[in-house]
């Protein structure tokens, strides 16, 4: 498998897809057309960026192949290509989900 990619969500959110049986999406996802996804390497700037402050959080890992085609990923920040899902992303794609504890 190769290496996962991951959503940074509350907790709330996260419980709510799992008995929808899927994620469509923080505000900024709906506003931009797409779900920010990270790479490992990118969480922590992800952390700090968007999540700073925040409590109850949950880092979503999801097995990209499980995406097909609407995994795309795409210049973001500095230039960096990121993942973004065209979609929802589906409960069954996800490998793991591991609480974040509050962000600086």
């Amino acid at each position: 498998m190769p290496d996962p990619v991951f959503k940074i969500c509350p907790r709330s959110a996260w419980a709510a897809a799992e008995a929808a049986g899927a994620y469509t999406g923080n505000p900024d996802d709906l506003r931009d057309g797409f779900i920010h996804l990270s790479a490992r390497d990118q969480i922590a700037g992800t952390l700090a960026k968007h999540y700073a402050g925040k409590r109850d959080l949950v880092l979503v890992a999801v097995d990209p192949d499980a995406l097909g085609d609407a995994l795309r990923w795409e210049p973001s920040r500095g230039g960096a290509l990121f993942p973004h899902l065209y979609g929802p992303l589906p409960v069954s794609a996800v490998i793991g989900v591991t609480d974040i504890e509050a962000c600086p």
